[in-house]
């Protein structure tokens, strides 16, 4: 049978997302292809079973406790094709600047609802599914605002140090029962149509090389996802070499 993985947050085709379903199903693998937008989700599918793999598109809310424990209680539904998921992904965030003084109860809870407690969900129901087996991996994706608030992003700063938080809580109880839990700390901006669009003097003082580029991104989860369990990472930052730390 095949294995499965699932990765929740795929958005644009040339995002994180979208890179890392295309890296999994490449390594042999039937992705669920986990986001809001069904359109979005059905062309990551088409690009992926037009190079000869296999995928299938997943409606999922990360923030509803619904929809999460439903798309994992059929992804463990063994069908005869697939064996159960051992690589799960939580890819889910929103970013954006927001003044302090301006920044209202709502927009910080929807930020934290969005990159923590869906983080929670998700990993909660992987866990519940792994831990009996023994085995999986489960994998968030950071960013440096989970080690350090800057002006204007503290909304940002707390749904990601809190994710990082559960990540680590998880890693030490369930490590020791066979589950691999890692957490990626983003650092820098992912070279793509977001912030060329939106930020191009930023892309251009930045220069060649100066953003990740998403496809070596995807290829340091993959390699976390095969690492022997005698030498496992739980955290890694990734940032190009210009990125200041």
């Amino acid at each position: 049978m095949k294995p499965t993985a699932i990765v929740i947050g795929v958005g644009a085709a040339t995002g994180l997302g979208a890179t890392l379903c295309r890296r999994f199903a490449g390594a042999g693998y039937h992705v669920l292809v986990g986001g809001r937008t069904m359109s979005r989700l059905a062309a990551v599918v088409a690009e992926i079973e037009e190079t000869g793999g296999s995928a299938e598109p997943a409606l999922v809310d990360a923030t509803s406790e619904y929809d999460v424990v439903e798309l994992f209680g059929r992804a463990y539904t063994l069908d005869g094709a697939h064996d159960a998921p051992d690589l799960v992904v939580f890819n889910a965030g929103a970013n954006k600047a927001i003044d302090f003084l301006s920044l209202d109860a709502e927009e910080f809870e929807r930020f934290w609802r969005v990159g923590c407690y869906g983080g929670f969900l998700v990993g909660r129901e992987a866990a519940r599914r792994m831990v009996p087996l023994g085995r999986g991996t489960i994998i968030f994706t950071g960013a440096s605002a989970s080690l350090r608030g800057k002006p204007g992003y503290a909304q940002f700063a707390a749904a990601k140090a809190g994710l990082r938080m559960v990540a680590q809580s998880m890693a030490r109880e369930f490590g020791p029962k066979g589950v691999h839990v890692a957490h990626v700390v983003v650092d820098g901006g992912i070279d793509g149509p977001v912030l060329r669009t939106n930020w191009p003097t930023v892309v251009k003082d930045k220069g060649e090389d100066g953003m990740l580029d998403v496809e070596p991104v995807a290829d340091t989860f993959w390699m976390l996802h095969r690492q022997h369990p005698s030498a496992w990472t739980h955290e890694i930052d990734l940032r190009p070499f210009k990125e200041a730390f």
